[in-house]
């Protein structure tokens, strides 16, 4: 079953999936999205280049893997 959000919604996702210190386990946790999910909605919401640019941000970036973040960011 697809979750339908509200444009608001899609809007705070696509901010929070930019931020760098937001993880993905935040927006797990607000929004019930796994990280494959955001991924997928950011692919279609975004234009490619955009999208392309987003991914190279993000890939290896520890501070969006709560598990990978060092323990002094997730006090």
């Amino acid at each position: 079953m697809a979750i339908l959000f509200s444009e608001a919604d899609i809007s705070r996702i696509i901010e929070m999936a930019w931020e760098d210190r937001t993880p993905f386990e935040a927006i797990s946790k607000q929004f019930g999205l796994t990280e494959g999910s955001v991924i997928d909605l950011m692919r279609s919401q975004m234009k490619k280049s955009s999208f392309r640019m987003w991914r190279k941000r993000m890939n290896g970036r520890t501070t969006k893997h709560g598990a990978l973040m060092p323990a002094w960011m997730s006090s």
